[in-house]
């Protein structure tokens, strides 16, 4: 799987967050949650709309994101 079969980016949502599978919930807010301390079981507990792979695209998006990143740095 992908990160960009699930993570949509559409203009007039969440001002153009990246977004999971068109919801309001952004790939920030997974990541924030994690971040702060939440498993994944705890996500997905308060979110069931959310699934494993949501979650995991939220961590390839990031990690690719990083990727780039660091690729535009070392240039």
């Amino acid at each position: 799987m992908s990160y960009r079969e699930r993570i949509t980016i559409e203009p007039d949502k969440r001002g153009g967050k990246p977004c999971i599978r068109r919801m309001r919930i952004t790939v920030y807010d997974v990541l924030g949650w994690l971040a702060a301390g939440m498993t994944q079981a705890e996500i997905l507990d308060d979110f069931p709309e959310l699934s494993d792979e949501d979650i995991r695209a939220c961590l390839e998006f990031a990690a690719d994101r990083e990727h780039r990143l660091v690729a535009a740095v070392d240039r």
